[in-house]
């Protein structure tokens, strides 16, 4: 899907007020997400840190979760900032592998991922360039047994 300026520059104003709400005591690194769907509903999230590690969940699932349990199966986009509390970062906060793999579940290669320092200063790409190879659903579809190849 191919964003608008406008689109994009809103998804990048929703991530940053998403960021707002993040719960990161121990890492004191803010991010939020706005993620867009196929039909053109947004849904925001931010990190919320645990003591336990393990336990803390990123922005991007944040936001991937709340759609899902709201019954949205299909997205077209996702904006994602972070930056340390009070800074701006130098560099762009892309999806960490855990969050890549949890996207592609629902979107495959096809995301438009969009990482911005600023409303200005951003890159767009694609899911499938940073997850190349990506493992998702039609993996587990089996057409031909072992047999038959």
């Amino acid at each position: 899907m191919k964003l608008e300026q406008t689109q994009i520059r809103d998804l990048i104003r929703r991530a940053f007020a998403a960021r707002k709400f993040a719960y990161t005591p121990y890492s004191h690194f803010n991010v939020g997400a706005a993620l867009l769907t196929r039909n053109g509903k947004v849904y925001t999230g931010c990190n919320i840190e645990n003591a336990g590690y393990t336990a803390t969940n990123c922005a991007e699932r944040t936001a991937l979760f709340k759609a899902v349990s709201e019954g949205e199966r299909q997205f077209s986009a996702i904006a994602i900032v972070g930056s340390k509390e009070g800074t701006v970062n130098e560099l762009v906060t892309g999806p960490c592998g855990v969050c890549r793999q949890a996207l592609y579940e629902f979107s495959g290669p096809d995301l438009t991922v969009i990482m911005a320092r600023t409303e200005e200063d951003y890159i767009v790409t694609t899911l499938g360039q940073l997850l190349p190879y990506g493992f998702g659903p039609a993996n587990l579809e089996t057409e031909k047994t072992e047999s038959q190849m």
